[in-house]
Parts: structure tokens; C-alpha cells; sequence
């Protein structure tokens, strides 16, 4: 079991992660760690994560009073207490405002599910607690229901993302894994309709989950399998058909569902397009030579028409150039 010192080292190293991610600005954000005997660890207030030392850690007890430490004790213990008394299990608990999960926060989103295994199977559904001011007591309770449904990563309101695990990595983990969740989340909607895994898909991770030891009340059937939570302007991003299963012909390549609204493509090769042109394959601005299938693509249309404008452009240029020259 590492000391009390190497535990007040981890956590300036989880603190600079989080300051350097962006996860947090000035002295944003707040880390703690159970050591036992109703002695917790915790960091000071008004001091920037991002270059914390071992002395700027103080030592609160169970009721959040500080007994050790030259610096006050965060202001938010509270919410961090709550977490370890209602989770024996639990050792550490990392609190910062990542920027594209408070994102959903502030706008009063709960983080649509089903979409990222990796989400899946290491945070499951992330709740929404009901804001209230921050270092109160209300402020610390508002996550009790959802630390009993078995969250470990839970949104707060117009504030943040409060994680909480056996160990200061794991806990910070959940916090770079939500952010990066949520990025994807956004980028998602301006590329397309995002689609969430089938069922039986879900299913599978769920079992991984539960061979992993990881708790989810899903396993057991409590809440929804999969949800789409947000206002109907955020959900238009969101596809209502789960992705299609791509199953490899004989020749190694699988048929996609083709585009939404579309005739799918499943089971049947990839149409020639139609018109009078033929467009080529082009890559790179060429035209691969003796190649009899077409692209249906925009990029090879785009491509094509480029090649043909440049094409004309350097005919007009070479007879403007013959002319000039017989007139000399």
C-alpha cells in the first residue's frame, strides 16, 4: 500500500493532468483520497491544479474538518464525503469542469448511451444531478440517488463532472474518457446522424462489464438499456435505427446499409452511377487508367469536374500562346 506521501504525490501528478488536459482553469476542480481511520486527504482551496505540491494537500476527518495541512481544505469536501460514505468500495474521487461534458451540463443534457463501447463498458450511463450551490450541503447531496444506482461518473449541473473509483487514476481516467465521449458526441452530429449499437450488441458489453466486476444496474434490468436524452435541436443529430451489422461476402468485403433514406446496398454490388458520364476513379487528381468501374461518389464528381475545367483552361492557354506566337 503506497504512503501517505506517495499518495499526496499521485495526486499532484492527477492534478497537473487535469490543468494541462484543460479540464480545469485557474484553481479549478478538487481531488481527494480515503486513507483510512476516517482521515481523508484532500486539495487546498485557491491553488491551481496544475502546480500543486505535497504540502499545498491538507487532512480533513468524516465531517469534513480540517486536522492537518498549512492551507484550507477545498471548499467543495463535502461533496467528495458524500461519495465515500455512501461507497465503502471507493478510495478517490476527482471533480473538474472538462469542457465538452459540461458542456451537456450546462445545458441540462444527460450524455446519450449505447454509442462508444469503451464508454460503455467503464462509465454506463452518466446522470445529471440537480444544481445547487456549490460547498453546500444540498450541493453534496444531490448526487446521493445517483451514487446508489451505481454511477461513477455523474454530471453536476451548470458546474461540472464529479468521478469516483477505487484508485486516483481510475477516477481521473472517467473524466478524460467522458470529455473525450462528449467531443466525439458533437463532432459526430456535424458529420452525420450518429447511430447507436444494437441491442445485442449492448448486451455483449454489458456481460464483459459484469465479468469485469464493474457494476451497472442495467445488468440487472433497473432503467433503460439505451436512451437518447436533449432537446429536439440536439436530437435531429441523432439517428433512430441502430448501426447496421456488416457481414463480409466472399470476396472479403461487406455491403453497407447504404444512406439513410436510401435503397440499401446489403447483400448487392456497388452501383454503377447513373447518366450519360461515366465518372472515374480518380485519385489524388488522376484518373486511375483502365478502370471500368465509376465512382457514385461526390468526391469523384468534384474531382472529375476539376480535371475537365483544368483541362480546358490549359487548351485556351496553349492556343492564346500559338496565336501570340504567329503574330510575331
Amino acid at each position: 500500500m503506497p504512503s501517505e506521501w506517495e499518495i499526496k504525490n499521485q495526486i499532484c501528478e492527477i492534478g497537473r493532468r487535469m490543468y494541462d488536459k484543460g479540464f480545469v482553469a485557474a484553481n479549478d476542480g478538487n481531488i481527494s483520497y480515503r486513507l483510512g481511520g476516517g482521515r481523508y486527504l484532500c486539495t487546498a482551496t485557491g491553488v491551481s491544479k496544475g502546480s500543486l505540491k505535497p504540502t499545498d494537500i491538507a487532512v480533513v476527518d468524516d465531517t469534513g474538518k480540517q486536522i492537518e495541512g498549512d492551507l484550507p481544505a477545498t471548499s467543495e469536501i463535502l461533496l467528495h464525503l458524500e461519495i465515500f460514505h455512501e461507497l465503502p468500495e471507493i478510495n478517490a474521487v476527482c471533480h473538474a469542469h472538462p469542457p465538452h461534458a459540461t458542456a451537456f451540463a450546462v445545458a441540462g443534457m444527460e450524455i446519450p448511451t449505447c454509442i462508444l463501447p469503451e464508454v460503455e463498458i467503464f462509465i454506463g450511463r452518466v446522470p445529471l444531478a440537480q444544481y445547487d450551490t456549490p460547498g453546500s450541503k444540498q450541493f453534496a447531496e444531490s448526487i446521493l440517488p445517483h451514487l446508489r444506482n451505481k454511477a461513477n461518473t455523474i454530471l453536476l449541473s451548470n458546474h461540472g463532472v464529479v468521478a469516483c473509483d477505487k484508485d486516483l487514476l481510475h477516477a481521473y481516467w472517467h473524466i478524460e474518457t467522458l470529455d473525450m465521449y462528449c467531443n466525439i458526441l458533437l463532432l459526430g452530429k456535424q458529420v452525420g446522424d450518429i447511430r447507436q449499437l444494437p441491442t445485442p450488441k449492448v448486451r455483449e458489453l454489458l456481460e464483459i462489464k459484469q465479468q469485469m466486476g464493474i457494476d451497472d444496474p442495467r445488468t440487472d434490468g433497473v432503467g433503460e438499456l439505451c436512451t437518447l436524452s436533449g432537446s429536439d435541436d440536439f436530437l435531429r443529430g441523432f439517428s433512430t435505427r441502430a448501426i447496421p451489422q456488416h457481414t463480409p461476402d466472399e470476396d472479403g468485403h461487406g455491403r453497407g446499409a447504404g444512406i439513410a433514406g436510401a435503397p440499401s446496398q446489403a447483400g448487392q454490388p456497388q452501383p454503377l452511377p447513373t447518366g450519360e458520364r461515366i465518372y472515374p476513379a480518380v485519385v489524388a487528381g488522376r484518373e486511375i487508367p483502365g478502370s471500368p468501374l465509376g465512382s457514385s461518389s461526390e468526391t469523384a464528381r468534384r474531382r472529375a469536374a476539376e480535371d475537365e475545367m483544368e483541362r480546358l483552361v490549359q487548351v485556351i492557354t496553349d492556343k492564346i500562346i500559338q496565336i501570340m506566337g504567329a503574330g510575331k
